[in-house]
């Protein structure tokens, strides 16, 4: 039966929960927040919050975030809550690198995204086939895969050269390059500490500085998600699963077969996530390397409303706040609690606007807070940067959720022919 008859979902209606930001909207939003991030840098001098290194070492960060939540948005955008996201990415730490030492880093790659899908399979059967809990299996998943790979070690990777049972040998390098000529100009011009202009230079120039061949392929992942699940048959029948079953299977849709084919590609890219940490990030698979990476490109997915876009900012700034840890994280983040402060006050005249007078008077009293915080302190423990990108994630999810719309499907059990 054709697929052009499958009724495409309802758009959300105008409310709270349904309203999207339009892209000129958007555009806005994201300038104003950097012509602040800039006024921010001039006052307090920490020019590493819009460096050139700090940007490139974002996007390293970001990477794994942003696969682990396009994985996300595969699954539950045909009805499947993936919560073992974490296990996944864990199995494509080992398998990738189990691989990637002993046969080359591409081969580690091809490997993490199949010991990605492995898990997805496991997770698939519980859901899908036996109709487990969704929440139950992906925790069952995560603990399975941090138990199985750290059993793997000790049979693997103790008594390789440079191994422990906590590690790998070192695996060969993917690579880096940068854009010739274009790359040196703009961290030339990042350097001269220009209002705005210097910090545009840093952020363009950290997205095409020191590249590894993985960050292209995952960075065009997320235009090439939106275009088969938003612009193909095959997306919208997957679609169809997750926010009608019942009516995608009444017009010939197989349910579960489009449920199984969407967890395996979402552990697949949980997976190269995986692989990307253990060969790209670190050039060794370390126990404990994910560091719940996988529950925050579940977060990313959440933030960006389960649309590829949204996700992918999203784990832009999750990314940004992981790679403080690296590059002057105390200077940084003591920096970005006045961004935090002043972008509070901008909360409280908009929600004063809105004639919401209760919220604007906690806003108020935060954002004094975080200026108080600010003025009294010169710099911040290294437990605050350790914990910035957790607090960021809560932060974030919960001033966005009233705007969220999930799939209608997803996370509750279906069976064939319910229907009838």
């Amino acid at each position: 039966m054709s697929t052009a008859t499958i009724a495409k979902p309802k758009a959300p209606q105008p409310g709270k929960g349904g309203r999207r930001m339009s892209l000129p909207v958007l555009l806005l939003v994201i300038a104003g927040v950097l012509i602040l991030t800039s006024v921010v840098r001039l006052i307090t001098g920490a020019d590493g919050i819009t460096s050139t290194g700090q940007m490139s070492t974002a996007l390293r960060a970001a990477v794994p975030i942003g696969l682990a939540g396009l994985g996300g948005l595969w699954a539950e955008r045909a009805g499947v809550v993936n919560i073992g996201l974490e296990g996944m990415m864990i199995l494509g730490t080992w398998f990738g690198a189990w691989a990637g030492y002993q046969w080359g880093p591409w081969t580690g790659v091809v490997f993490g995204v199949v010991g990605g899908a492995l898990g997805a399979v496991l997770h698939a059967i519980a859901t899908v086939t036996f109709k487990v809990n969704h929440i139950v299996s992906g925790v069952a998943l995560n603990i399975l895969a941090l138990g199985v790979t750290r059993y793997l070690s000790k049979f693997t990777f103790e008594d390789a050269p440079q191994g422990s049972s906590k590690q790998s040998p070192p695996i060969d390098s993917l690579g880096t390059f940068d854009i010739p000529g274009l790359s040196g100009w703009l961290e030339t011009l990042n350097d001269k500490h220009w209002f705005l202009i210097s910090d545009l230079a840093g952020l363009v120039g950290g997205l095409i500085t020191n590249l590894s061949p993985l960050t292209v392929v995952a960075v065009a992942l997320v235009p090439g998600t939106w275009y088969v699940l938003w612009r193909t048959s095959f997306g919208l029948r997957l679609r169809s699963c997750g926010e009608n079953p019942v009516a995608a299977e009444s017009l010939g849709v197989n349910v579960y077969k489009y449920k199984y084919i969407a967890v395996i590609i979402s552990g697949g890219f949980a997976g190269l996530g995986g692989a990307f940490l253990s060969i790209v990030a670190s050039n060794v698979y370390l126990d404990g390397q994910t560091a719940g990476r996988g529950y925050i490109g579940l977060a990313a997915m959440i933030f960006g409303n389960w649309m590829p876009g949204g996700l992918a900012l999203g784990a832009g700034l999750f990314g940004y706040t992981d790679s403080l840890n690296l590059r002057g994280g105390a200077t940084n983040v003591h920096a970005l609690i006045l961004l935090l402060a002043i972008l509070l006050v901008v909360g409280v005249a908009y929600l004063a606007w809105k004639k919401k007078y209760v919220p604007a008077a906690i806003t108020a009293a935060v954002s004094a807070l975080m200026f108080i915080w600010y003025v009294s302190t010169d710099d911040v423990p290294n437990q605050v940067v350790t914990a910035t990108p957790y607090v960021v994630t809560l932060l974030v999810l919960s001033l966005s959720a009233q705007r969220l719309r999930m799939p209608k499907a997803d996370g509750l059990p279906y069976r064939k022919g319910q229907g009838k």
